[in-house]
């Protein structure tokens, strides 16, 4: 890359070099003490870009338009991050933690998000001019050398580099046709990005309705999905039956997960979150009696959180004539399918046979 400076050019570009030290530290402890800012706000982000200009791209800029810089303090750029996020309304709550965290030249900074030109999407992204408070290094060499911090989200980024890659942005005029196609495209990520953001709204909306008739009791207005399962095993619906359980031995009762049973209970017919209190309320007492009838003959003192609900499938099972197969089905489902699932399936029946739910002989036989 062949550039020609000029004597300001010059001077400007050995400033840089001998600030460079200093560019350096402020770029790492600019970028350590965003993300641990962002961490302690709870904020999740797909990334956060860090850079001094080196000094090709300086030597461009210097060339283009050195003469609008006084000396390098002018420049605002040396030292960039760049805070990537899911979603556009995630933007303006990163914006606000970065006005807590920073000291931010407002009269600088720009928000291109406002600008609403056509083919500007990958160029919205809110741009901050910032210094970094003598809180976090009370440097004074440090505190006065300004940055600049991006803030935009994943489409926007991905849009930009492929504008960069493509070179639209150059200096080449590209005929309408091109510019057209650019336009249509940035239209409709930028419709996607705004989406993407609403569904999200949407869905928090929807969860805390389903939270809510969960917690009225409204149960028969409430689909069975993994959001509406895991709500409702928030109120505990397995508590009584094993506790139960674990009294026959004075167990100890560990935690587990009983999203494994999700797709058993769908596949028993269950709808609503109403069906699945139905099904616990009709199996409970036949899931204790086979739980002692395996109990009876060990000394188990540690159980799953899910002997309860284990048990309710058991039992569902066996009522419904599924037999061996069926008990086979239900270890397969919820372990995975292993050879030693026939053998359990067999003990199972064994345990169960004399039990009163199972004294109908068309279930033996199923």
């Amino acid at each position: 890359m062949n550039i020609q400076l000029d004597a300001h050019g010059q001077e400007l570009m050995a400033q840089f070099r001998e600030r460079l030290p200093l560019l350096q530290q402020l770029e790492q402890e600019a970028f350590n003490y965003l993300t641990r800012s962002l961490q302690q706000q709870g904020i999740y982000v797909t990334g956060i870009e860090h850079r001094v200009k080196t000094e090709e791209s300086l030597a461009g800029k210097l060339e283009l338009k050195g003469s609008k810089y006084r000396s390098i303090d002018d420049i605002t750029d040396l030292v960039g991050l760049r805070i990537i996020t899911f979603y556009t309304d995630d933007v303006d709550k990163i914006a606000a933690i970065v006005k807590n965290a920073f000291d931010v030249d407002w009269q600088n900074s720009v928000d291109k998000r406002k600008l609403h030109q056509l083919t500007s999407f990958g160029y919205n992204s809110l741009h901050y001019i910032c210094k970094l408070p003598k809180t976090v290094v009370d440097n004074p060499a440090i505190n006065n050398i300004r940055f600049e911090l991006q803030m935009r989200t994943a489409l926007q980024h991905v849009w930009s580099t492929i504008e960069h890659d493509t070179g639209y942005k150059g200096s080449v005029q590209l005929p309408k046709e091109y510019r057209r196609q650019f336009g249509r495209l940035a239209g409709m990520l930028e419709l996607i990005d705004d989406e993407f953001s609403r569904l999200r709204t949407t869905l928090s909306e929807y969860r805390r309705q389903v939270q809510a008739l969960v917690k009225s009791g409204k149960l028969e207005e409430v689909p069975l999905s993994e959001e509406t399962f895991r709500s409702f095993v928030e109120l505990q619906p397995f508590e009584r039956l094993n506790q139960r359980i674990a009294a026959v031995n004075q167990a100890e009762i560990i935690p587990a997960s009983p999203m494994p049973f999700l797709s058993l209970l769908k596949s028993f017919q269950i709808e609503t979150l109403k069906d699945l209190e139905d099904f616990i309320a009709e199996n409970a007492e036949d899931a204790y009696q086979l739980a002692v009838s395996q109990l009876a003959v060990t000394d188990l003192d540690i159980l799953s959180e899910n002997v309860g609900l284990q048990n309710l499938c058991f039992v569902h099972v066996l009522k419904n004539g599924g037999g061996c197969p069926g008990v086979k089905k239900v270890y397969d489902k919820i372990y995975g399918k292993q050879e030693g699932n026939a053998v359990l399936a067999e003990m199972l029946m064994k345990q169960a046979a004399n039990l009163p739910f199972m004294q109908n002989s068309s279930l033996l036989n199923g």
